[in-house]
């Protein structure tokens, strides 16, 4: 395995992976309420968190599946220790899977649902993975994929210092180098993101898509202060050799905990941001 600038360090960011799952806890229960009404919750008895990190989301599906073993599949041990460590408390009902996707997913076993949530734009061939996903679908199962929406935003345009339009900046640098990361991926191939289309072409029948909001306004409270602080720090790290001086000197005083236009202090910052899920079934 490579370790350059598109590797993405796993258990390094367990912690801003884990807080930034819990706060949007709602927006989560919304979609996971919503498949309820596409899925008869008696007959849904096995699930597949595909790409479950620390394991808030297997939380949330065997809360709205009670009747349904979770199996939180991912490809790094200390995510999986993580997820039996917040779970544990379920008596068996959540279990893990170290899995390299797409190369075991047939030793998955089968499932009424499938979960993906981001974890298919890791796969370098996403249409095979979509493919090898729907294979593990019982006849009438569904493949829940969420993958896009909205970026996350947390500041105004103008912030009184630097060049505004900051975020906007940011996300664009943060495109160029998912395109970098997607291009370094093994087997890695070029794909129109049309996701009902993938998920025809796997053999399944779109059932719906949908996008859930999460909206933190100012002021937000420390937990998401802090987190929009997380944010920031891996942005400044992670993009400084994409961001121009100038911008880089403003995520500089936005971090310093002393500067009173900085995060820690400033009362304008707030969460914003979407999730787009799409569902496709296995014909009966």
């Amino acid at each position: 395995m490579t370790h350059d600038h598109t590797h993405m360090d796993w258990p390094t960011m367990l912690p801003l992976l884990e807080r930034g799952a819990e706060l949007r806890t709602p927006l989560y229960r919304q979609a996971a309420a919503w498949l309820t009404d596409l899925l008869p919750m008696g007959a849904t008895r096995r699930i597949l968190d595909v790409g479950s990190g620390p394991g808030v989301l297997s939380r949330i599906l065997a809360d709205a599946f009670p009747y349904a073993e979770v199996v939180a599949v991912d490809a790094t041990p200390e995510l999986l220790e993580r997820a039996r460590e917040r779970n544990a408390d379920l008596g068996g009902r959540i279990t893990t899977r170290l899995a390299e996707l797409p190369a075991a997913v047939d030793e998955l076993g089968e499932a009424d649902l499938v979960w993906a949530g981001e974890s298919v734009h890791h796969i370098g061939d996403q249409r095979a993975a979509l493919a090898g996903l729907a294979r593990r679908l019982r006849p009438g199962g569904m493949l829940a994929l969420a993958e896009g929406g909205l970026a996350a935003r947390h500041l105004p345009r103008d912030i009184g210092i630097g060049r505004p339009g900051l975020e906007a900046r940011v996300e664009a640098a943060s495109a160029g180098w998912f395109g970098e990361m997607r291009a370094a991926l093994p087997g890695a191939r070029e794909e129109t993101e049309d996701w009902p289309a993938l998920l025809t072409a796997a053999g399944l029948v779109p059932a719906g898509t949908r996008t859930f909001l999460l909206d933190v306004p100012a002021p937000v409270p420390a937990a998401v202060r802090e987190h929009i602080v997380e944010v920031f720090t891996r942005t400044r790290t992670g993009l400084a050799d994409r961001l121009p001086a100038e911008d880089l000197a403003t995520l500089d005083r936005l971090l310093d905990p002393d500067d009173p236009a900085g995060l820690h202090h400033r009362p304008d910052p707030y969460l914003l941001t979407a999730r787009t899920v799409h569902t496709a079934r296995r014909a009966s």
